[in-house]
């Protein structure tokens, strides 16, 4: 929200009061609290009026300092609220008459007692941000009464910022303006499915807004050296976070806000989907198994989506007995097939659905002040929400979930959960303002934990499309309704670099597009994308995804790519761990592994698929595309060709390519399988090596083998933890495989040094 008229006015009807000067400070309980008189105190009579501003220094965890704004303390506590992790030894707190300062690991907050406001936060003596005078304030709006708390962070020069959750716009934040407020809006338009008052900068650290409601983000926009947030409340938390890289940031702010389960191996495989309005029934889904199978296309999961429940009626969690009849028996014959099964869901529950008087009677529907059950025609009419806030309509909703997993069905698409209206009045009595972007994250907790409970750690996922901070925890996410368009899949990738920057570790998009048709050249191009990313679905809305309707090519390269990630399972699957224990998102924007490069800050057409994996998707049909090559030799995977770095690069790639290179040092973990995505990744797997200098050490771990590959001069030697373990190390087109029970092994590589 802007509060400004240019740099000396503001706008009509709004009127600020700014901390002036540091009355006092006070040490309680490891933090400092602070009282900011909003104009200098020159005699007793400036002590008669206010606002006075308290500030509260405090920390969470090392390199997480938070601050704590509030005006008025007597405003009933307002629910609901993020849950937030707090670990680690206490600060160390000092006040004198210059600074009143708190120090949390490497961070430090100074608060300065003379002369001009300012808050400075500090990292081994580096200033990272800071706010100065007329940045902290409470603001009015008489129109409205609105009453705000703002926040402005100094940017510094050059510096970019990331995050703010899945948005589709450019990747670079500066110079936007972005309003914290899930909305139903496809991926073509400012509003974004899942908001996260969060975002990471490349200048060592990032910033969480502590607020479960709406901020609004001027990101140097209103003021262009500033980030600005701002919410209506009498009291507002942030958090500054130290890195000081991107990774580290991230480490730092999941182990705050929550990291990623670990989505079960067999998710990572390819789903086909039956569409969204298509006409289908067990005959047509036992067609499209069956064409994948006879065109030996790897199928993993197979999803029903809305109309596997009849018309008007969802949810009921009732199969459409016109078109499924018997649907124990066909859920027990695809899961004979090695098929895992998926149903869509969604939090609403239409009029006509039995379960909307069931619910009503028992009070698990949402109310409006007045006590009627909350209602609208938008989408299913006379929807109704069900009231997640109350412990006992999620256990009636988990129930219903209950049903359709002992019939046969591993996981659920969540989708929706972003319409939620202010007009309400919850069980709980949480506040509407903060449950309307709260409300995605205990639908998907409720869903997930019913998945956690029934099919096991580590077997539960959910394809879910909206979120908020937390919802991290519960993979995994997909980008939403985006359009049959080249423009609309660049603005997909945008999406999830994004979501990867505000702390999710597993995405996913509707291959082709959803809206729409994708033409045969479109559907190739973004096969090789969706089968290079986290996860992997064909899915459309009015036309159905299986590739031999496009033409027989795409059948070629749906093979191929899907062939393709499945070998890359032992690879793929410690990437995910990776961003379980610590974070780091599969797919990565490359300043997250490049933050010294200037040249990959902006780069928002291509990705790091785990550490070592570069992947640029084609965006055209004729197969040009230009890409950038951080530094060093890296290695197309397909071709074996090499390309040296920083430079940009011009390619032409037919369908059955893609610009997929690997990194120079890396040691790629290649699987033995090519038909299911769930095998024993560390059973047969082939250790390739790329660039690897004389004299290096490369640790690479597969499940629960680790190997060690060194090279002494020109001779590769490789070892395993498991010496039962059936192995291989290749170089270039040489490879040696391990004798069963040795463990160890040595490759021979070229004398010149180069790619091996």
């Amino acid at each position: 929200m802007k509060f400004t008229d240019g740099y000396w006015l503001l706008r009509e009807g709004i009127t600020a009061a700014h901390p002036a000067e540091v009355l006092d400070v006070v040490e309680s309980d490891g933090a400092l609290e602070i009282h900011a008189p909003t104009r200098p105190i020159r005699s007793r009579g400036d002590l008669m009026t206010g606002p006075v501003m308290t500030i509260t220094v405090h920390t969470p965890m090392p390199d997480v300092v938070g601050l704590t704004l509030t005006h008025f303390t007597g405003e009933r506590p307002r629910e609901p609220s993020f849950g937030l992790t707090e670990a680690g030894p206490a600060p160390q707190l000092s006040h004198d008459d210059a600074y009143a300062t708190l120090t949390s690991g490497a961070l430090c907050v100074k608060v300065a007692r003379t002369g001009p406001w300012r808050v400075e936060f500090l990292a081994h003596g580096r200033t990272l941000t800071s706010s100065g005078p007329k940045g902290m304030g409470i603001l009015r709006d008489a129109a409205t009464g609105g009453h705000y708390l703002r926040e402005q962070l100094d940017l510094g020069v050059g510096t970019a910022v990331y995050g703010l959750g899945e948005r589709f716009g450019p990747l670079v934040r500066n110079g936007q303006v972005v309003d914290v407020w899930n909305a139903d809006g496809g991926t073509a338009t400012e509003q974004a499915y899942k908001n996260v008052p969060f975002y990471l900068t490349d200048a060592g650290y990032g910033v969480f807004v502590d607020h479960p409601g709406k901020v609004s983000f001027e990101v140097g926009s209103e003021a262009v050296s500033r980030v600005q947030f701002s919410a209506e409340t009498q009291e507002l938390t942030y958090y500054v976070i130290h890195g000081p890289t991107p990774k580290d940031i991230l480490r730092k702010y999941t182990a705050l806000t929550g990291r990623p389960a670990l989505p079960p191996a067999w998710s990572f495989g390819l789903w086909l989907s039956t569409s969204f309005t298509t006409s289908y029934d067990e005959e047509t889904v036992t067609s499209f198994i069956e064409g994948m199978r006879e065109r030996e296309l790897p199928l993993s999961v197979f999803h029903f989506d809305c109309f596997w429940m009849r018309e008007f009626h969802w949810c009921d969690f009732r199969w459409d007995p016109r078109v499924f009849p018997d649907p124990e028996g066909m859920l027990t014959r695809l899961k004979a097939k090695g098929l895992h099964v998926s149903v869509w869901i969604n939090p609403y529950i239409a009029q006509r659905s039995p379960l909307f008087a069931e619910g009503r009677a028992l009070g698990h529907l949402l109310r409006r002040p007045d006590g009627s059950v909350w209602q609208w025609d938008l989408w299913q009419p006379g929807m109704a929400l069900v009231d997640f806030t109350s412990p006992a309509a999620r256990d009636w909703y988990a129930a219903k979930l209950e049903a359709l997993l002992a019939q046969g069905v591993d996981c659920f698409k969540t989708d929706f959960g972003e319409r939620v209206p202010l007009d309400v009045a919850w069980s709980d009595g949480s506040d509407p303002e903060r449950m309307h972007n709260y409300y995605t994250y205990l639908y998907n907790r409720t869903v997930f934990d019913v998945l956690r409970k029934h099919r096991g750690e580590g077997e539960a996922v959910v394809f879910a499309r909206s979120a908020t901070t937390g919802n991290q925890q519960f993979p995994v996410h997909w980008g939403g309704d985006c359009e049959a368009t080249y423009e609309s899949m660049a603005e997909s990738l945008r999406g999830g670099l994004s979501l990867g920057l505000s702390g999710f570790g597993f995405w996913s998009h509707d291959i082709g597009g959803f809206e729409g048709t994708p033409t045969p050249a479109l559907f190739k191009r973004w096969l090789a994308f969706g089968l290079l990313s986290s996860h992997s679905r064909l899915h459309g809305s009015s036309s159905y995804r299986v590739p031999w309707l496009f033409d027989e090519e795409s059948v070629d390269v749906a093979r191929h790519f899907t062939r393709l990630k499945l070998r890359l399972m032992p690879y793929l699957y410690e990437a995910a761990r990776v961003a379980h224990e610590q974070g780091t998102p599969v797919m990565r924007a490359m300043v997250l592994e490049f933050p010294a490069d200037p040249g990959c800050a902006h780069l928002e057409r291509q990705y790091m698929l785990g550490p070592d994996l570069l992947v640029a998707p084609v965006f055209s049909d004729a197969g040009d595309v230009t890409y950038y090559v951080p530094e060093g030799t890296w290695t197309h995977y397909l071709t074996g060709r090499t390309v040296t770095g920083p430079r940009w690069v011009r390619e032409h790639h037919g369908f059955l390519s893609v610009p997929l290179l690997v990194r120079p040092g890396a040691v790629l973990p290649v699987g033995a399988h090519a038909d299911r995505p769930d095998y024993p990744h560390a059973d047969g797997v082939t250790l390739r090596t790329y660039g690897l200098q004389r004299g290096a050490q490369v640790t690479v771990r597969v499940g629960d083998v680790t190997f060690t590959v060194v090279r002494e001069g020109d001779t590769l030697r490789a070892s395993a933890s498991d010496p039962s373990a059936p192995w291989a190390l290749a170089a270039g087109d040489r490879a040696a495989r391990a004798a069963p029970g040795t463990g160890f092994l040595t490759l021979e590589t070229p004398d010149d040094g180069g790619p091996v």
